[in-house]
């Protein structure tokens, strides 16, 4: 008999612990997204012209930011609806901003061409020091899937994350509510 109540009693620490483990990580993972954003906006990343831009010049404005790649079909379906957003919004001041895992500006220049792009393009690659997956997982997306869209309000702070295409209703929605 004692040794099924000592099992029971290690079941029971066991499930305890984990669950003790499962709210520090929670509770870690929250530190890190908000360092993500302190090291999103103190990046300097190469706009398709090859040119250096400091994310700080974003500081303290309503930002959609969106990680894609070229390869990336549901990408592709994305970017359009960004771009209206951008066309809509950028004289409120909302800035949508596009960070391109890629490594090729002159392909970048090319994509933005052929799909209309206007709103600001940075990129980020796992050959520069800015490491795009690394930057991804920081501010939430652990899988590093694409495309992955955050918003970041005025005070610096990410209000929505989403892993997957945001349809046009979602993005309307959150250019609403950043420039409230």
């Amino acid at each position: 008999m004692s040794d099924v109540v000592n099992k029971s009693v290690m079941a029971g620490r066991r499930w305890l612990l984990a669950r003790w483990l499962m709210a520090l990580m929670c509770l870690a993972s929250g530190m890190s997204y908000a360092a993500g954003v302190e090291s999103l906006l103190a990046a300097t990343m190469l706009d398709p012209d090859g040119k250096q831009v400091a994310l700080e010049i974003y500081k303290g404005k309503p930002m959609i930011v969106n990680f894609w790649a070229r390869w990336c079909g549901p990408c592709r379906v994305e970017i359009p609806e960004l771009q209206k957003a951008h066309d809509k919004y950028k004289k409120q001041g909302l800035v949508v901003l596009g960070i391109g895992l890629e490594n090729s500006p002159e392909a970048v220049r090319d994509f933005m061409k052929a799909y209309d792009m206007t709103y600001p393009v940075l990129l980020a690659n796992e050959i520069s020091d800015t490491k795009g997956i690394w930057m991804m997982q920081t501010l939430g997306n652990e899988r590093a899937g694409l495309p992955f869209t955050l918003t970041i309000n005025r005070q610096g702070e990410i209000t929505s994350r989403k892993l997957g295409v945001m349809k046009p209703a979602d993005i309307e929605a959150a250019a609403s509510a950043l420039l409230r």
